[in-house]
Parts: structure tokens; C-alpha cells; sequence
């Protein structure tokens, strides 16, 4: 087994041990993931994911996979545009490494009156054929994904020619804003988890990351060396948070 180091956060941990620690911070905040998400962005959120899904451009009869998708906003918003599989065709896939997330996902799709097939599966060894997807999702997971080279061959993997990668997460604030962020994301979000969540660390830990994220143009540049092309990205709220589409062609 490899012993190389990797980030946890600001702490370096070896690549054996992330994918457990990772998953302890999911399964101890999967119950008020949804919760904290509202609080921590001020609703924002539901505006990143909805721009997200608009750029995506999906279409009634598509087939889409969401990575990483966890308590299931793209998903349910991506079959609501495919429409049913006996109608359409269509099709949405809820995939998470996580089984509490995916639970939570799963069960609100349920609520919602959508019948989605749903996975427990690694993003770095995802369990579909090639060439078969229109449209890969992945919002606020990759950064925490070992991996992320591999994951996003993995992605483009699965999408058939033609077919668009959107990944959704958070990225290099303005400068003029990073000191108020910092503040915010080092006192304020702990604090937040510790109050809701009963868990500061997991939101200590969720702050590091995304501190430990690559910028906009790295990741494009890693899009690209994974044979995306046409990639391209949207700032959005000063660049907390970036939207990047990239094509595989």
C-alpha cells in the first residue's frame, strides 16, 4: 500500500489514511449537511448549483452522472430535466463514496418522487462503461478526492464524445476579500459546525481544504492534461466559488 503523503486538510497524512478521514467528516455531517450549507453561504448555494445546472445545458432524454452528489441538489434538479426513464429515456445517476451521504441523497429523491438509480463508488474507479454519459456532474467533491488526476480521467472516461464535465467548487477568493474570508472561514464556519453540527473539526477541516484546492487556472490546466478540451471556467461571488465546463471531444 502507498505511503506517499497527501493533504487532509493543512495537515499532511498518508494516501492510505485520506479516503477514511475523509469519510468520517461526510458521515458525521451528512444528517445536517443541508442545514450548514444554507447557513454557510447564506442560501448562495442553491444560485451556484442553479447556475451549474443552466450551463450544463442537459436535456429531456440525457444521461447525466453526478459524482460526489451527497444529499442529491444537482441530482434531483438534473432528472427534473431528463425527465423520466420510461418517458424519456433519460437518466440520472446519485453516485457518492459516502454511504451516509448517498442515504440522505437517495431518500430525498424518494421524497421528491424521483426514481434514480443510485451507487456507492469511488470517483477514481467508477463503475460505468466508456463513452456513456451526455453530461458528468461534480459539485464541491473533488477537492476532497485523493486523487483528483485520476478522478478526472475517470470522468472524462465515462463521457461519451461531445459529452461536458462541470465541476462546481470552491476556489481563489478576490484579494481584496481574502482577509474577511479567511476570518470567516477559520472562526465563523467551526464555530457554525460546532453550534448546528455538533463537529467544529469537520468544518475546520472543510475550511483547509479549500484552501488547499488548486486555483482556477490549475485546475483548468489539470482538466487538460486529463484530455478535456474547450475547458473553460465562471467565476462566481468574487471566486469563493468557480464553475469549470471542459468537453470531451
Amino acid at each position: 500500500m502507498s505511503d506517499r503523503q497527501t493533504h487532509f486538510g493543512f495537515e499532511e497524512v498518508p494516501e492510505s489514511e485520506k479516503a477514511r478521514r475523509v469519510a468520517g467528516v461526510f458521515s458525521s455531517v451528512a444528517e445536517k449537511y443541508d442545514v450548514m450549507n444554507d447557513l454557510m453561504s447564506l442560501g448562495l448555494h442553491r444560485l451556484w448549483k442553479q447556475f451549474a445546472i443552466q450551463i450544463s445545458g442537459v436535456k429531456t432524454g440525457e444521461r447525466v452522472l453526478d459524482v460526489a452528489g451527497g444529499t442529491a441538489d444537482l441530482a434531483l434538479a438534473l432528472a427534473r430535466r431528463v425527465g423520466s426513464f420510461e418517458q424519456t429515456g433519460g437518466q440520472v445517476w446519485l453516485t457518492d463514496i459516502n454511504n451516509a451521504m448517498l442515504g440522505v441523497g437517495r431518500d430525498r429523491l424518494l421524497d421528491h418522487g424521483i426514481l434514480a438509480p443510485a451507487a456507492q463508488c469511488d470517483a477514481e474507479k467508477l463503475p460505468f462503461p466508456d463513452d456513456y454519459f451526455d453530461c458528468v456532474t461534480v459539485a464541491f467533491g473533488l477537492r476532497n478526492m485523493t486523487h483528483k488526476e485520476l478522478a478526472l480521467a475517470e470522468m472524462r472516461r465515462v463521457l461519451r464524445p461531445g459529452g461536458r464535465l462541470l465541476v462546481l467548487e470552491f476556489s481563489k477568493v478576490w484579494k481584496p476579500l481574502q482577509a474577511a474570508y479567511d476570518v470567516y472561514s477559520f472562526k465563523i464556519l467551526p464555530w457554525l459546525g460546532a453550534k448546528v453540527a455538533g463537529d467544529a473539526d469537520s468544518y475546520r477541516y472543510l475550511a483547509e481544504s479549500i484552501r488547499m484546492h488548486p486555483d482556477q487556472e490549475t485546475l483548468k490546466t489539470m482538466m487538460e492534461q486529463a484530455g478535456l478540451e474547450r475547458v473553460e471556467y465562471f467565476n462566481l461571488t468574487a471566486g469563493v466559488v468557480t464553475l469549470h465546463r471542459a468537453y470531451k471531444l
